[in-house]
């Protein structure tokens, strides 16, 4: 009776362990779609200093000037983005850690491109 038990109390560990994988994929995609965005962001700052054409199509707003165009394409970009990769990973087991690198190197880049100094040296 005794060794039953045990093997029941060890047949139901195993099955916690097995089911301890957890899909990560919706995360990663939510993580990795606010970098796209982030960047998104910073190029569109940098590019509109560069053309004039585009900082005039990004100025949806007279009061505000193009700001409000650059972070509305980059809020479109990612929640597109969101939606796409979160279709195709959201069972996804493994890789976050890539894709956390990832994301952060883009938000750097964003936030980098978004600074006078640097956008203001392509002008």
């Amino acid at each position: 009776m005794a060794v039953t038990q045990l093997s029941q109390q060890a047949n139901i560990k195993a099955k916690g362990r097995a089911s301890a994988k957890v899909a990560v994929g919706a995360a990663s995609a939510a993580f990795l779609s606010s970098g796209i965005g982030c960047f998104v962001i910073g190029l569109l700052t940098t590019f509109s200093v560069i053309s004039e054409g585009l900082k005039d199509a990004l100025n949806w707003w007279g009061p505000a000037g193009p700001l409000v165009g650059k972070t509305g394409v980059g809020i479109l970009v990612w929640l597109i983005s969101w939606a796409i990769l979160h279709s195709m990973w959201k069972e996804k087991e493994d890789g976050f850690s890539k894709v956390y690198i990832t994301t952060l190197i883009l938000i750097a880049l964003g936030f980098i491109l978004t600074f006078p100094p640097v956008f203001e040296a392509f002008g």
